[in-house]
């Protein structure tokens, strides 16, 4: 019997979907057939359209080949809680700081944060080795006043919830699910229970109150008055401690503090990682726990053990040495029926996550992720610590504050552990808010060699990038039940504006001198296959370029009579991988217990998204780079009701057809999808009605083409019938007013686009 001391925290179980590889194979295989048969017409017969669809072909197989790679070696881990405490006593556990980041109380409502926040303070965790920070980037007294509030509510909740062993501690979801056939569904409990619920529902009206109102200036007195003429983008550092545990008791109520960093207009302060950096000094310097565990304000803590599950892979013996971070996935509670939107990702992380287990690691996703912060401060897996670094070299990383020096040397020369830790959080604030200020990290390495890196929109994939560039593993944490839960964006527009910052964040990283993949590969520590790993998620931002041609492609070739499909026996290999691939997709929606509504949701908004959003995202980065304008960061907007009465969906799913979920506004993203609709039906009006001939005009070649054309041209027909399905609640919108209704500005921009490309195809034939 093995001595059970020896036994590893976690396990990493690796297995393989044969069926899933073989469908994988086939259709490379056809990809690569299609495309020597292209390479061989056109050595033959060269024609421009058929360079441009091998170009997009040849793009599409490479995308292919990176996400078969990714998927290829799927892993799962399954840790051992109860293993990690034959080591380690309760009071031995490593301290943890609970990072919450918000940045706008109109798209991210108070009262969000507020759940998230209360099932933060509520995890089965000593509450003295947790400390709970909330950036506000938007400096609102709001946010302010409903964690002043929440901290009242949560001295009764977090004694509840552990008393008895309630498992969902966001209060909204909980009392919208509570049942009375507890364990302990005793007089006690349901007594207990109701009173909390009245709690919470007055804590509720109190923040919506709040909202209302504002809180009018009058009411900036005290603990508000530093709120007084404050600007989002101009006011001075403020941090607040909402509630000190100076007792340090284990079962009380851990540290609650406050942060809004300090913001000048003309000064960068590099979004969601500058908030993060911010964090990073300030807690360095009040608790400096070893670990991190960030979160955004809609990720409530579903599994109130999660950060002892996350311990037993940091605090493995193996994983001390590689694991830089464990990410957790993200799963959404507010589902609308068939996912219309196509962004609950279900597939997505069942098959990319957990080949990416069996790789260097996953991604870092910028929620929902413990990390250590030796790694978070330059440290690679070589250096075990660092000992006796210069105060000169500590001061040019981590910049002037003597006590930030002191806090990261301890981090890095590994003195962080002592469960006697003396901490007094209230002697730093002085110190705390010089770190915050917007000029302190001007010649300092915050930003590059440590912290959260700046350089693009999409913080969270770049300074992942750059940890597993210095040789760091990261693992995929999936307990039973899931770790976290959150709301996905609703609204077409919301989910528009996230696929678009990811888009443009992900050429961003791509050309970036430093960080790019394959700067990362050849220079760095990144394995190839992690580094195809992470060209499977730059493509985000390449792949609506060829899309996009492929399109316009499609479009000239139906106009002009063109062949765009392999002729005669060929013309088998592009149906032959539309079947298979059609096959392949539903298939793994049926094994993930997925409808095939939501199958061809999905598969109608990956084209909404890559032409759009996506498109989109790279014409922004475009512009970034000639210098005609910058990037701008859009929050995506969280929308929920969280009373207690109702904490299921974030959109009522009894009225859920197309025009009340499809919404549009005036933003310039729905003009390339909104063109590529009105492309295709007049492509297909021209070719019903025979307004124009073959661009040949000889007619020995006419004679051949008609005579091999027909199934090919029926191809190109059905390639657009299915474009206009993908985009027919475009084409609805164009008939609609109001949200429901693409605005006419989009409609004539598009329009014009539409009609130049079609007058240039026309007059390419008359040419």
């Amino acid at each position: 019997m093995a001595n059970q001391t020896s036994l590893s925290f976690y396990e990493k179980h690796r297995f393989k979907y044969n069926f899933k590889r073989v469908m994988d194979v086939l259709i490379l295989i056809l990809l690569l057939l299609l495309l020597g048969y292209r390479i061989i017409s056109l050595v033959n017969n060269y024609s421009f359209h058929w360079l441009v669809a091998l170009i997009c072909e040849s793009w599409f197989t490479l995308g292919w080949i990176f996400t078969i790679t990714t998927q290829w070696n799927p892993a799962t881990i399954k840790t051992y809680p109860e293993r990690l405490f034959q080591r380690l006593q309760l009071q031995e556990l490593p301290a943890v700081d609970l990072f919450v980041t918000t940045a706008d109380p109109v798209l991210e409502p108070p009262i969000m944060t507020v759940n998230t926040v209360l099932s933060l303070l509520a995890m089965e965790y000593p509450s003295d080795k947790l400390a709970c920070y909330v950036s506000d980037d938007a400096c609102s007294p709001l946010t302010f006043y409903a964690l002043q509030e929440a901290s009242k509510f949560a001295k009764h909740w977090v004694p509840f919830c552990k008393k008895f062993n309630v498992q969902v501690r966001a209060p909204f979801k909980y009392f919208s699910h509570v049942a009375y056939d507890h364990d302990l569904s005793t007089q006690q409990f349901k007594q207990e229970c109701l009173r909390m619920k009245d709690m919470y529902d007055n804590l509720s009206r109190r923040i919506e109150e709040a909202c209302r109102t504002s809180i009018p200036s009058c009411r900036l007195d005290g603990d508000f008055a530093i709120f007084l003429n404050t600007q989002r983008d101009n006011h001075p550092t403020i941090i607040k401690i909402i509630w000190e545990n100076k007792e340090k008791h284990s079962e009380g109520l851990p540290h609650l503090i406050y942060i809004s960093r300090e913001k000048k207009p003309k000064h960068p302060h590099h979004y969601k990682a500058g908030a993060m950096n911010a964090l990073t000094k300030v807690s360095g310097l009040m608790t400096n726990a070893p670990f991190i565990l960030n979160v955004d304000c809609d990720m409530f803590v579903n599994n109130p053990k999660i950060a002892l599950h996350a311990m037993c892979v940091l605090l493995d013996p193996k994983g001390q040495k590689e694991v830089a971070f464990v990410q957790c996935p993200q799963q959404f509670y507010g589902k609308l029926k068939n996912d219309p939107l196509g962004n609950q990702m279900v597939v997505l992380f069942k098959y990319v996550a957990s080949g990416l287990a069996g790789l260097q690691g996953p991604f870092y996703g910028g929620t929902n992720c413990f990390h250590r912060r030796k790694v978070i401060y330059g440290l690679s897996p070589d250096e075990a610590e660092k000992e006796n670094m210069s105060e000169k070299k500590l001061k040019q990383e981590f910049g002037a504050s003597k006590e930030l020096l002191k806090s990261a040397a301890d981090v890095l020369e590994g003195r962080t552990y002592s469960p006697n830790h003396d901490i007094n959080i209230s002697k730093s604030l002085e110190s705390a808010n010089q770190v915050a200020s917007c000029g302190y990290e001007y010649a300092t390495g915050w930003g590059d060699q440590i912290g959260w890196k700046y350089g693009s929109i999409t913080e969270d994939v770049l300074t992942g990038l750059s940890i597993h560039k210095k040789g760091w593993r990261s693992e995929f944490c999936t307990p039973e039940p899931i770790a976290f839960t959150g709301c996905a964006p609703i609204g077409l527009p919301t989910s528009m504006g996230q696929q678009k910052r990811w888009a443009t964040g992900m050429i961003e990283i791509f050309f970036n001198k430093k960080y790019s993949p394959l700067v990362c590969t050849i220079f760095g520590k990144l394995h190839f296959r992690q580094f195809l790993a992470y060209m499977w998620i730059m493509n985000w931002g390449f792949q609506p370029i060829f899309e996009a041609s492929y399109v316009c492609l499609l479009t000239y070739c139906i106009i002009t009579n063109s062949n765009f499909m392999p002729q005669g026996p060929a013309l088998s290999i592009p149906i032959t991988l539309v079947v298979i691939y059609m096959l392949h997709t539903i298939l793994e929606y049926l094994a993930t217990k997925l409808s095939i509504q939501e199958w061809w949701n999905n598969q109608r908004m990956s084209r909404i998204y890559i032409m759009n959003a996506r498109f989109s995202g790279f014409l922004a980065l475009i512009l970034k780079l000639l210098r005609i304008s910058n990037t701008v960061f859009d929050i995506t907007r969280k929308d929920q009701n969280f009373s207690s009465d109702d904490g299921e969906d974030c959109l009522d799913n009894n009225n859920n057809d197309d025009g009340g979920t499809f919404t549009f506004d005036e933003s310039s993203v729905f003009v390339p999808g909104t063109t590529a609709l009105l492309m295709q039906l007049a492509a297909m009006v021209i070719k019903i009605i025979g307004l124009v001939g073959s661009r040949s005009g000889n007619n020995n070649n006419n004679k051949i083409n008609n005579k091999n054309n027909g199934y090919g041209s029926v191809c190109d027909m059905l390639c657009s019938v299915y474009l206009i399905l993908c985009y027919w609640p475009f084409l609805r919108g164009i008939f609609r007013r109001g949200k429901y209704g693409i605005p006419f500005s989009t409609i004539f921009k598009s329009a014009t686009l539409a009609f130049l490309f079609v007058s240039l195809c026309t007059q390419t034939i008359s040419g």
